[in-house]
């Protein structure tokens, strides 16, 4: 099942509701997709939540905040939520922000994700 809201699409394979971040997401983009993907954790009673970032190269406290918020939205649907694809130059940027992103895991790639969230 794939839907997808502008062009950022959000796929839900074996339970998990997957999305790939772009990175010219505006702030009204960023609000429709955290909707659209809290309906379709909701919709396909998702264990979890990959987001793929590997499209961003650089972050901002707007990305970071996104990613957390995201992330809260699928913990409080009960769904656990991994992070994969992320740069090096993405990961220091963040921390060079203080940005911990609680309650986030990631994996390398979503096969990786995928499975971990299906085998806790």
């Amino acid at each position: 099942m794939e839907s997808s809201f502008g062009t950022t699409p959000i796929v839900t394979i074996t339970g998990c509701v997957v999305v790939a971040i772009r990175d010219d997401l505006d702030d009204q983009g960023v609000v429709a997709l955290q909707d659209q993907l809290v309906e379709e954790v909701a919709r396909h009673k998702a264990l979890g939540v990959v987001i793929d970032i590997s499209s961003l190269e650089i972050v901002d406290t707007f990305a970071g905040r996104m990613l957390g918020a995201m992330a809260q939205m699928a913990r409080m649907m009960n769904a656990r939520t991994i992070v994969v694809g992320m740069r090096p130059a993405v990961a220091m940027t963040l921390v060079e922000l203080g940005m911990t992103l609680e309650g986030v895991e990631t994996a390398l790639n979503a096969d990786r994700a995928v499975n971990l969230i299906l085998n806790s």
